[in-house]
């Protein structure tokens, strides 16, 4: 059975591996905190977003909650699950595909966060509150076209919910919250403008996609795509195998990520590098942590290794401002030399490295 709207299969993207690596390592483990995505026009960016919906599991959520609470996590409800929860309710259980709730350009604060009717909210609480995007977005992916060209004080909002889980609507000294969950995919063309330095920093990854300009690349890309065009039920078909497989790693990591330990002589390299980089604030050491134990889960690995630590530093590092916004991010050179450094320093063995 064929989902209404045929998406490009991911497995059938040509090259551009750093940002198909950066949008599965999100799908194991959304609390990243999302990725942003640079690069002109025409180079696959909004494609691949949305064929990653594809390869993403079913999630449950409490059936007729507009805010999709996980009916089996008590720190992912509104606080008329959680009550419910709490009375040991049973909850009528829907199962759903994840989606992609794609922010239009043009969205006002109300649509983005959701209207609070203040005179309601006063006796009913959280049932004023006119569910939003975020709302929509929980469990889901959200996905910013363009995100460069939105409002800074609704690109503000949108990061509070990313990091924090919640988004939370003030009207008047009243305030509600409900759950917002979501993996967080932007994506930019770098000549319409660029991100504040301040936003930019609170991405977890980055991704900078190249135009490629490998005649035999090209040629394939061109192909595929008039391939798809032509017949993609056939097209799709061709790459059931590919992505069925990748859907079962992506699944096993998962299942195993809690498992995944990291050896303390790696967390050395990853603090030596934040520190030598002169990178602001502790959240790239963190990303880069949670990034690299992803990895590994998806390498069917239990424990991280340098290889690992090396690939999540330019994922973590390439967007990072230094010295409190005084010095541009790293370059990709700059990125490997202080990883070599820094492994040095800590000891291990540049053999190691693949």
């Amino acid at each position: 059975m064929y989902p209404t709207q045929l998406t490009y299969p991911f497995s059938a993207l040509v090259n551009q591996e750093r940002m198909k690596l950066a949008l599965i390592l999100n799908a194991i483990n959304p609390r990243i905190g999302g990725v942003l995505i640079r690069g002109a026009k025409g180079t696959g960016k909004s494609t691949a977003v949305r064929a990653l919906a594809e390869l993403l599991p079913e999630i449950e959520v409490v059936k007729g909650c507009p805010f999709n609470c996980n009916p089996h996590d008590p720190t992912n409800m509104c606080e008329i699950c959680r009550e419910k929860y709490e009375r040991g309710e049973k909850f009528e259980i829907e199962k759903r595909k994840m989606r992609i709730i794609s922010l239009p350009i043009g969205a006002t604060e109300d649509r983005v966060i959701g209207t609070l009717d203040i005179t309601r909210a006063i006796k009913e609480g959280i049932k004023a509150l006119e569910p939003g995007l975020l709302a929509e977005a929980n469990q889901n992916i959200l996905y910013i076209d363009e995100i460069n060209l939105l409002p800074d004080h609704i690109v503000d909002d949108i990061l509070d919910a990313a990091a924090s889980g919640w988004n939370i609507v003030e009207r008047e000294g009243i305030s509600v919250s409900h759950p917002s969950r979501f993996i967080l995919i932007g994506t930019m063309n770098p000549e319409e403008g660029e991100l504040r330095p301040q936003l930019l920093d609170r991405m977890a990854l980055h991704v900078q996609v190249e135009n490629i300009y490998d005649k035999d690349m090209r040629i394939e890309i061109m192909r595929r795509n008039i391939e798809f065009e032509e017949d993609p039920i056939k097209f799709r078909e061709k790459y059931r195998r590919e992505q069925d497989e990748l859907k079962e790693k992506i699944l096993n990591a998962r299942r195993i990520l809690k498992k995944v330990k990291v050896p303390s002589e790696l967390l050395e390299v990853i603090a030596r590098m934040c520190i030598m980089l002169h990178v602001d604030g502790h959240r790239p050491d963190i990303v880069m942590l949670k990034t690299s134990k992803a990895l590994a889960a998806f390498e069917g690995s239990l424990t991280v290794n340098v290889n690992h630590i090396l690939q999540c530093a330019h994922l973590t590092l390439s967007h990072r401002t230094r010295k409190g916004g005084l010095e541009e991010p790293a370059g990709p050179e700059q990125i490997e030399n202080t990883f070599y450094k820094a492994v040095e320093e800590a000891g291990i063995a540049v053999k190691t490295i693949a």
